[in-house]
């Protein structure tokens, strides 16, 4: 018993069917490059949050510092 051609179509219509590991191929170049720019925008959004983070951080020891400045805990 055969196996029947999987490409029965492309041979009866005259359509030169491009093998498949060169589509696979180029899809698998076309997701690396998009994968590529996801991380380069990951790094640069996770950069973006580590200075507000920081920025913010600074800002509150600034406050909690005016605040208990003036702050009396029962000295004389």
């Amino acid at each position: 018993m055969t196996k029947p051609n999987p490409y029965w179509f492309f041979e009866k219509w005259g359509i030169k069917e491009q093998p498949p590991i060169n589509s696979i191929l180029d899809r698998l170049d076309e997701l690396e490059n998009r994968i590529k720019l996801l991380e380069d925008a990951n790094v640069e959004q996770t950069n973006a949050l580590y200075e507000c983070w920081n920025s913010l951080d600074a800002r509150i020891d600034i406050l909690t510092a005016e605040k208990f400045e003036n702050f009396n805990l029962g000295d004389k």
